[in-house]
């Protein structure tokens, strides 16, 4: 970057960040404020906050958001997100319809949040615990998914930098043998323009794979849907 782009990235990046965090922290309490009355207002106001997001980045960072193989499918599915920063986990609720997403568990110790995503559906992944763990995960995710809610999970299991590929983690074979349901990989590659200090205009770029048909053996499984997420390494 040039001078005068770094200089415009940390400007952006110095106004994004209070006007950002404020703004999650009044949409946070809102939701949970929301929630003894009506829960359809609660998942309308954790919406908003991640089209928030977006809203800040787009005005003040200068990032757009393309979507390219399609979109989200219809049908009870289990997408594979890529994950290269917190702009996707962020972004879930905008980017699907009422998603469960499975975050790390150490996430819901965070005041306020940590509350927030437990009555909306967030389900928390022990990683240290085993096979008790995963046995948990599974319950919650047949009985959100029985509902018709998508469950998305970040399979390599923390933040990866871009054009890094490491394994699935062993908990992403479980669950797809387990569930029983298609999985749709989805790259993402924010990591350039958001992973950083001082964010950088551009675009991020969504790009859906073809669905895997649950029943694959494990290894064909899991290679195509490492093949798929990590489309835009290139």
């Amino acid at each position: 970057m040039a001078a005068g782009e770094v200089t415009v990235a940390v400007l952006r990046s110095l106004l994004f960040y209070p006007v950002f965090y404020l703004g999650s922290l009044l949409y946070t309490a809102a939701s949970l404020l929301a929630l003894p009355f009506s829960v359809p207002l609660f998942r309308r106001i954790v919406r908003g906050w991640a089209r928030y997001q977006r809203f800040c980045l787009r005005w003040i960072v200068g990032i757009r958001i393309r979507v390219e193989g399609g979109g989200p499918v219809a049908g009870p599915v289990l997408y594979a997100v890529k994950h290269e920063s917190f702009f996707e986990a962020i972004d879930m609720p905008a980017m699907f319809d009422l998603p469960v997403v499975f975050a790390k568990e150490e996430l819901f110790r965070i005041p306020l949040w940590g509350a927030a995503a437990r009555a909306y559906g967030i389900v928390p992944v022990e990683r240290d615990q085993g096979a008790r763990a995963l046995r948990s995960m599974i319950a919650s995710a047949r009985a959100y998914s029985e509902t018709g809610r998508p469950l998305v999970i970040f399979p390599e299991g923390t933040r990866v930098p871009h054009r890094h590929s490491p394994p699935l983690q062993a908990g992403f074979a479980g669950l797809y043998k387990l569930l029983g349901l298609p999985v749709v990989p989805v790259a993402v590659n924010s990591g350039p323009l958001y992973h950083r200090r001082w964010k950088r205009s551009g675009v991020v770029t969504y790009r859906f794979g073809e669905p895997v048909p649950p029943g694959l053996p494990r290894e064909e499984a899991e290679a195509r849907v490492l093949a798929a997420m990590n489309a835009l390494n290139r």
